[in-house]
């Protein structure tokens, strides 16, 4: 299954004998399975961005109504069709019958054999032996044991008898909801310079497409579908020894794959060119289509991990609910992000506050830039330019309680400190009296108010000296 990858990521050396296995899509995959109504609605919605559908097309790919396709009122080919048709009524426990997990994995034999038999000129356009395939597809029916490597089946044998089973199937394996929105990502092209859409197929936005489409897939589908790409990746890329290219597989595929059952050529008519082409676009970039696109993990994470209710909540569900105990180092790597994620929200915040402070700062002067400027004041988390991050607040000093302390700071910008024999080390606040305060006023500028109080203060050092020493003599005389 493709809801769990086979990284192992382990940077802790305590912890590398426990292996990790680490899946970058395991949210999208526990969104998926634990509320699919919620994800296909994330999902159609981002298609919709991409493709233009009508209403009924829209619907038919939601499965609200049945698919409209191409030929279903033509009797032209009536014939064909009801010869295809008898065919498939002939079902078995794997060919014929609906996709299940267990025909995948019979058939996913015939794939693993084939990928060590890629060099086979004309594979999958080759028939193989008629008597040997009907052999083969006995044995897988029947689910018995089957030894491919045995040299009884050779390899066009085994590519016939998968295409056999793919075009036996009861649906097209990508679906017949999903016919029409694979046309309309053939047509996604590029613009010019002025807007005009060209004849150039704009990729990026064909595989970002085909990502999503892909989500919505069936489960089976999905997994069959990836196995089988691969499959053909791998085919084509040895095309130099088997003479087969992405577009000639795609001209073998496109029937089995994308086509409408019971539909002909002639249904099709201009639509064929899109299909092979759109095969052969799956089959170049398959490596790239099975990865969910960056902003639908983002969004299948803040899912989980955006709310309180989520964040408590065991990540790994799914997975722990088999019982591993492998897997329990994980929680404390989902701590650790959510700390990160924390430190990175806080970060940001103060660099908003940061920027606003700024903004504030440089408004011109009015009664508005001083009312934000008082609030920024209220707030002292708020980081203000010059500070880079919030530091304690230092130690309060001992401020002087007299008048002449006030001035000194107030003037000289000199700080009086005093020591207090008091054990109460909380400092009291400075009471300036209403005649002081007025004293201040009347004074004006700074260095008038320097000239007036720094007289009188030193009128006042020299009183004080005069009476020292008068002391000191009035001591010495009555020693003698």
């Amino acid at each position: 299954s493709d809801a769990i990858c086979n990284f192992v990521i382990c940077n802790d050396s305590s912890l590398r004998s426990h292996p990790i296995i680490f899946n970058p899509d395991f949210f999208v995959e526990k969104l998926r399975h634990e509320k699919p109504e919620v994800f296909t609605e994330l999902v159609v919605s981002n298609i919709t961005r991409l493709i233009d559908l009508p209403g009924a097309e829209l619907a038919q790919l939601m499965g609200e109504e049945d698919p409209k396709l191409p030929g279903a009122n033509s009797t032209a080919s009536g014939f064909f069709r009801s010869l295809m048709s008898l065919k498939r009524k002939e079902k078995g426990v794997v060919f014929g019958s609906p996709l299940t997990e267990e025909g995948i994995a019979q058939v996913s034999q015939l794939i693993e054999y084939l990928h060590k038999n890629l060099r086979a000129e004309g594979l999958f356009r080759v028939p193989g032996n008629s008597i040997r395939q009907q052999i083969l597809k006995d044995a897988l029916n029947s689910g018995t044991d089957i030894d491919l490597d045995s040299g009884e089946f050779h390899s066009n044998d085994v590519a016939t008898l998968l295409k056999m089973f793919l075009g036996e199937l009861p649906e097209p394996l990508l679906t017949h909801k999903h016919f029409h929105a694979h046309l309309k990502i053939a047509d996604l092209t590029l613009f010019d310079e002025k807007g005009n859409k060209t004849s150039t197929p704009d990729k990026e936005r064909q595989i970002e497409a085909l990502q999503l489409l892909f989500l919505i897939l069936p489960a089976p589908n999905r997994s069959l579908l990836k196995l089988l790409l691969d499959l053909l990746y791998q085919t084509a890329k040895k095309q130099d020894k088997n003479k087969m290219s992405a577009h000639n597989l795609a001209l073998m595929f496109a029937p089995h794959i994308l086509w409408p059952r019971n539909v002909t050529a002639n249904d099709l008519q201009e639509n064929i060119t899109k299909l092979n082409n759109g095969v052969t676009f799956m089959i170049k970039h398959s490596q790239k289509l099975f990865k969910a696109p960056l902003y639908i993990r983002e969004c299948a994470r803040l899912h989980y991990l955006g709310s309180r209710t989520h964040t408590s909540k065991d990540d790994l569900d799914l997975l722990t609910s088999s019982g591993s105990k492998e897997l329990q180092p994980l929680k404390s790597q989902k701590r650790s992000r959510l700390d990160s994620c924390h430190q990175e929200t806080q970060q940001r915040t103060e660099e908003a506050l940061k920027e606003l402070f700024h903004h504030v700062h440089n408004m011109p002067d009015s009664a508005k830039k001083k009312k934000l400027i008082r609030q920024f004041n209220k707030h002292p988390t708020a980081l203000t330019p010059g500070s880079d991050a919030p530091t304690s607040p230092a130690p309060r000093r001992t401020r002087s309680r007299s008048f002449s302390g006030l001035i000194k700071r107030k003037v000289l910008g000199t700080p009086v400190i005093l020591e207090r024999k008091s054990r109460d080390t909380t400092p009291e606040p400075v009471r300036v009296s209403k005649e002081n305060i007025q004293l201040l006023q009347k004074c004006g500028s700074p260095a008038h108010m320097s000239q007036v109080k720094l007289k009188s203060l030193e009128g006042q050092k020299e009183g004080s000296c005069r009476r020292m020493r008068a002391r000191l003599l009035s001591k010495d005389s009555s020693s003698l």
